[in-house]
């Protein structure tokens, strides 16, 4: 699927105009995203989150072996993804690798920050990326055949690269993820982009599960919304477009073990965390291999030559960080 038009702005002045790049790092662009929500409403309540379950924890080579079965879908659940933009998959993980994932991205996030995720600091949307380069666990789940296959069989094209793995933690307090899609985050020609979001803990409506607008093509209904690169504007805008038009939004809760995969054009959003635990999530960006960057990346696509090193505008998006994930090259 080629680009459409998505252009987030339809008049630009010093606020909305988007063209320049970005030139901080991730974590203050993240920092800059959330402050783009609506949290009009306070809820000050924070509650305990259940225990995590006790359950054994695999071993690494457990987990490359797991991850490297096939994970069966059915036609119904592809033209669901193809009509929705959405799906939200069970059991994609077992209980024990969601555990042992969670584990260390806390651990990765404590060595980032100085601060434990879920005692420490609070209210803040925390992120890492490109971390399976230096990291062995973590390259087992970010390149695993399992979620290659799964990001090949929903998008119907043969093969799918790596954009980059995305750490994700909104810790307790933390308030509302904006609504957007993920079209001008990452700076390719294609539509042919899907983002496996996989939790590392069950997560209640309370800890404010990502959330779907449905069907796919809603984002139209938003295109007069102009981005402000301040403010809450389009934030609030987009809800009264959606509320006008009485557009269905998913928000359920993700069981263990369950994995949401989203494509590029898919409105989605999130709920404050009103638990006392962080939301951790492990959320990596496949496409289709032969994409190319666009011509002109904007300041919403952040630090994207971090992702694909060394390629300009208009090559093609294959750096030695975007390996193919799917199919598994044969290794005999």
């Amino acid at each position: 699927m080629s680009k459409s038009n998505t252009n987030l702005n339809s008049k630009l002045t010093d606020a909305t105009d988007i063209s320049k790049p970005w030139d901080k790092d991730n974590q203050a662009w993240w920092d800059w995203y959330v402050s783009l929500a609506d949290n009009d409403v306070k809820e000050n309540e924070i509650i305990n989150a259940d225990p995590l379950p006790d359950i054994t924890i695999p071993s690494d080579d457990e987990v490359i072996s797991e991850l490297a079965k096939p994970y069966h879908l059915t036609n119904d659940q592809i033209d669901f993804f193809k009509k929705n933009g959405f799906i939200k998959l069970k059991k994609v993980f077992s209980p024990g690798a969601v555990l042992k994932l969670r584990s260390e991205l806390i651990s990765l996030l404590k060595e980032e920050f100085k601060v434990d995720p879920d005692k420490g600091a609070h209210a803040r949307f925390l992120s890492l990326e490109m971390i399976w380069p230096d990291n062995a666990l973590l390259r087992a789940y970010v390149l695993s055949p399992r979620l290659g296959q799964i990001s090949a069989d929903l998008l119907g094209v043969p093969a799918v690269r790596l954009y980059h793995d995305n750490v994700l933690a909104k810790q307790a307090g933390c308030g509302r993820t904006p609504w957007h899609f993920d079209d001008h985050h990452f700076p390719l020609d294609t539509n042919d982009v899907v983002t496996a979001w996989a939790p590392a803990q069950p997560i209640p409506l309370e800890m404010g599960p990502l959330s779907f607008a449905y069907p796919l093509d809603v984002h139209k209904l938003v295109n007069a919304v102009t981005f402000e690169k301040t403010g809450t504007g389009y934030d609030r805008g987009v809800t009264d477009v959606f509320s006008k038009n009485n557009v269905t939004v998913n928000e359920t809760p993700f069981e263990l073990g369950e994995v949401s995969f989203h494509h590029n054009l898919n409105f989605h959003t999130a709920s404050r965390n009103r638990t006392n635990r962080s939301r951790v999530a492990l959320a990596n960006t496949y496409y289709r291999d032969g994409a190319r960057i666009v011509d002109s990346p904007t300041m919403v696509s952040g630090d994207w030559q971090k992702f694909v090193p060394n390629v300009k505008p208009g090559d093609l998006a294959a750096s030695p960080l975007n390996p193919i994930c799917w199919p598994v090259k044969d290794k005999s």
